[in-house]
């Protein structure tokens, strides 16, 4: 017995000894090996990107002349509240995230941002439409704190704003997902002063230098502080897309001198590191990014970066009569580069043109058909998988452009665009369950919505109106015979008509500028229920002004002429 306990306690002592060494061998190398990275010569990569050549001063310090090397007691207390804000989110995202694959619905905040309440009243109509996730683009409308504060609108949500967004969000069973830019797209931060340094290009504040010093800095402080706000979001947005000049700054010039020219590891350098930030600063977290840029990079240029297992692109295109083949051609490429899932993006509102008022139903509904196309042909791609499509509502093409179309006119569009993801097409039974949710007649031919009732439809109306009559109206009084025959702007200036020239259109002057003035006092109310003052004196500004103010100085031009009873105009050679 003795001798049998003896040797089995040999035995065992010999399976710990083995066990230990098993677990405490140091690790493989195997995988680790450096891969010769696809060159991209810079010269010709982005070429459609390419920014307008200025004759810069540089007079400012290069802020990455020394690199990194001392800047890491700058970066410590940077750091520290990172750590102590990531300590305060969840530890991890359970992998509960929709099997099926999500309709989003894209709202772009950089530029007449809706009320929250107002957003109260279109989330439950954005859920019976058939969206099932909402796209935050915060922009500068985000509350940012401390060093951040200088970056967000004087009408910025409040913290409380951003938890009622939340709570309507998970009431309606909207999947939100905030989007924050961490690359291109960064001109609402790089406008201001404080930021100047951080730009690729000195002159433009379009996008980031990811050699600053600073730059990473800014980003990850950003993320984690709409990270913080959003500890239970599932996916998140770190946008990418359009960085205009990059490879420009002299920075970068001197990266790709020492890295042959490889203007695609430069791009991804910057992104993988921002989706190695994120998944450390909240486990589990799935990322999304703009595909633009991907687009001219090989398939083991993008592999090598490691980002495929960070995050899944999302392939943007907006036009009517878009390739279906060579959105096939970029699907195949995030295959093969290791992407497990692949998102695209449509758009209702905010891509047919920069200075849009009205809303081309047709133009989106087509968008959505070809996109409807690609999405029956994923089951061919058996190795990535088809997550979702954003239905983008853009309100800018970027932050110092003119506003697209407003949130409420474009509804019928959001909606015409639902239905036919939802149907496969917009026929009978589609347009049917839109003209029920909206209360309306669709003509698709005249880009309308007759006889709307849905929560921003007084608005959709008045635009319409504005759009259709406002300046053709102004235009028709101003052609009218006794206008151009006696009241030119030379007779204007030199205070000379007959009265009674003028008294055939003063009356119907006067009325169409009442009437245009009662009318508007109307759509400012309306205006302001929904939007904050400044989305009001904007559009104001950009789209009725220019033709009230030509009524108004015609009223009173014609007013101070008929005092005159048509005396003549004083002879220039006796004011000498």
């Amino acid at each position: 017995m003795n001798s049998q306990k003896f040797m089995r306690l040999i035995v065992g002592c010999l399976a710990i000894v083995a066990m230990v060494k098993i677990f405490f061998r140091p690790s493989s190398s195997k995988g680790t090996s450096v891969k010769t990275h696809q060159i991209i010569q810079g010269a010709n990569f982005w070429a459609n990107q390419h920014i307008p050549q200025l004759n810069l001063v540089h007079n400012q310090e290069d802020p990455v002349k020394n690199g990194h090397v001392d800047s890491t007691e700058v970066q410590s207390e940077k750091k520290e509240m990172i750590q102590s804000n990531q300590d305060e989110l969840e530890p991890e995202v359970p992998d509960d995230t929709h099997t099926d694959p999500l309709n989003i619905v894209h709202l772009d905040l950089k530029g007449a941002a809706p009320k929250v309440k107002y957003l109260e009243q279109i989330f439950p109509l954005l859920s019976s439409l058939g969206a099932n996730g909402i796209l935050v683009e915060y922009e500068d409308m985000f509350p940012y704190e401390g060093e951040l504060s200088i970056v967000k609108s004087s009408f910025a949500y409040s913290p409380e704003d951003i938890e009622e967004l939340k709570s309507l969000a998970k009431q309606h069973k909207l999947e939100l997902i905030p989007l924050v830019q961490v690359f291109g797209h960064l001109e609402f931060v790089l406008k201001h002063e404080k930021y100047f340094k951080l730009r690729e290009v000195e002159m433009f504040p379009n996008s980031l230098n990811p050699q600053a010093q600073g730059s990473m800095d800014l980003v990850e402080d950003m993320l984690t502080q709409v990270m913080k706000k959003h500890p239970e979001a599932k996916w998140f947005h770190i946008g990418a897309d359009e960085v205009r000049g990059l490879g420009e700054s002299e920075a970068s010039k001197r990266w790709l001198e020492a890295n042959n020219g490889d203007m695609g590891k430069l791009f991804l350098n910057h992104v993988t590191a921002v989706g190695r930030f994120m998944t450390k600063l909240k486990r589990g977290i799935k990322l999304i990014l703009w595909d633009d840029m991907f687009r001219k990079l090989g398939s083991d240029t993008i592999k090598e970066s490691g980002l495929q297992d960070l995050a899944s692109p999302m392939i943007w295109k907006y036009i009517p009569n878009m390739d279906v083949k060579e959105i096939g051609n970029y699907i195949s490429k995030y295959e093969q580069a290791g992407f497990k899932g692949v998102w695209f993006a449509s758009a209702f509102k905010g891509a047919s043109g920069i200075d849009q008022k009205w809303t081309p139903i047709n133009h989106h509904l087509k968008n959505h058909l070809q996109w409807q196309q690609v999405i029956k042909s994923m089951p061919q791609y058996k190795s990535v998988r088809y997550q979702g499509i954003a239905l983008t509502g853009w309100q800018r093409y970027e932050h110092h452009t003119v506003l697209c179309e407003l949130f409420p006119v474009a509804i019928p569009s959001l909606a015409v665009c639902l239905q036919a993801l939802k149907y496969g097409s917009f026929a009978t039974e589609a347009q049917k369950e839109v003209e029920r949710l909206l209360g309306c007649h669709i003509e698709l031919s005249k880009n309308e919505c007759k006889g709307a009732s849905f929560p921003g439809s007084n608005l959709y109306e008045m635009v319409k109106k504005i759009n259709d009559n406002l300046e053709s109206s102004v235009r028709k009084i101003m052609q009218s015979y006794h206008v151009k025959g006696s009241f030119s702007p030379y007779h204007r200036k030199h205070n000379f008509a007959n009265p009674r020239n003028l008294a055939f259109f003063n009356d119907e002057l006067k009325k169409l500028m009442d009437e245009w003035d009662s009318f508007l006092l109307t759509f400012r109310q309306n205006m302001e229920e929904i939007f904050y003052p400044d989305t009001l004196e904007e559009w104001l500004e950009e789209n009725v002004n220019e033709h009230i103010e030509r009524l108004h100085n015609m009223v009173v031009d014609v007013k101070r002429i008929i005092k005159l009873n048509g005396q003549p105009k004083v002879d220039p050679s006796k004011k000498r």
